[in-house]
């Protein structure tokens, strides 16, 4: 470019650019993903898609964590949801109406359908069709290094299934492994 072109060219970049720093931008205060989330190098690598189906809540969530559907794949959301009858030595039958509204809230937004990275990373290396988080060679690498003493013996967590007892933010979606507050031992760093 010559410099003649240059220099007709500077001023339309700086019009530009003055009018984008002079814009409002409208951010939602909770999207960490949003605008000041990708400014300050957050994005969705420790998150999946909060829980927001109040049936699936309210149901499910009687029982155990309401799990974020993006942790699992689609067809460990349709077996399991097959079998409500033996839930994990439990029954959970539910009305059929019922029982199709969650299930298709949990194919809509399994591992696989959406646009974060968590999700995608649990399905990797994914062989058959796990029935359980812990199942998955993700989370099993992302939780190697945790002594049994931190989970399975200790009386406020007992199970790597009980994921809201360390990641407190777990059924909004957000798994960030440096909020790992892990009960009766406190915060803790890999």
């Amino acid at each position: 470019m010559n410099s003649a072109k240059k220099q007709r060219s500077l001023p339309m970049l700086a019009l530009v650019a003055g009018s984008l720093l002079s814009s409002p931008v409208v951010v939602n205060a909770d999207d960490d993903e949003g605008y000041f989330g990708r400014l300050w190098g957050r994005n969705s690598d420790d998150r999946v898609a909060a829980v927001t189906n109040p049936l699936y809540r309210e149901e499910c969530g009687s029982c155990h964590m309401a799990y974020p559907p993006g942790l699992l794949p689609p067809q460990s959301w349709e077996k399991t949801m097959a079998s409500l009858d033996d839930h994990f030595g439990e029954n959970a039958e539910l009305p059929e109406k019922e029982r199709v509204e969650i299930l298709n809230y949990l194919l809509d937004n399994a591992a696989g359908r959406s646009d974060y990275r968590l999700g995608n990373k649990m399905i990797r290396k994914l062989r058959g069709t796990p029935l359980r988080i812990t199942e998955l060679p993700y989370f099993r690498h992302e939780h190697r290094e945790l002594p049994r003493r931190m989970v399975q013996d200790n009386p406020k967590v007992r199970s790597f299934s009980q994921c809201d007892a360390c990641h407190r933010d777990a059924e909004k979606g957000r798994f960030d492994e440096h909020s790992v507050n892990i009960p009766g031992f406190g915060r803790y760093d890999d």
